[in-house]
């Protein structure tokens, strides 16, 4: 079905209006910003956007704009937007969790070591009361005894 200048301007017309829409951010409910929301909301059918047919300039223009809106770190489609600050948000708890691993890791290391270090110190401690405990036995030496010589009395 052919479909006269007037209406193709229009419908041109909504195409526009729509793709400003969808790359400021207004994404309708369920949407994304892509050619099938864009061709749901300018009321167009979607297969007109593509090969020779009547609006597949204005697509190419919409790939373009969201492609530069991409490379800039813009991104107009709230559930993109949503799903990158996710991956970047897990990206960051899974190296959190790797450090804190790591830490615990060491940690336990430590307490192994210094609970055998504590283990070797009571066993040296056990044992030099032992040896202390044989040798109860103190040896006193006789007093010396002084004598003052050279007294002629």
């Amino acid at each position: 079905m052919r479909i006269s200048a007037a209406q193709r301007a229009e419908n041109e017309d909504r195409v526009r209006a729509a793709m400003d829409r969808l790359l400021r951010g207004e994404v309708p409910p369920g949407g994304r910003c892509d050619i099938k929301t864009l061709a749901s909301e300018a009321a167009v059918f979607r297969t007109a956007f593509y090969g020779t047919r009547p609006y597949a300039h204005p697509r190419v223009e919409f790939e373009h704009r969201l492609n530069v809106m991409r490379e800039a770190g813009e991104i107009p489609d709230p559930r993109e937007a949503r799903v990158a600050r996710l991956k970047a948000e897990n990206t960051i708890l899974r190296e959190r969790l790797a450090k804190s691993e790591q830490t615990i890791d060491e940690l336990t290391d430590f307490r192994s070591q210094a609970l055998a270090r504590l283990a070797a110190q009571h066993e040296q401690i056990i044992r030099l009361r032992e040896i202390s405990a044989g040798t109860t036995r103190v040896s006193h030496f006789p007093a010396l005894r002084t004598t003052v010589i050279g007294s002629c009395s």
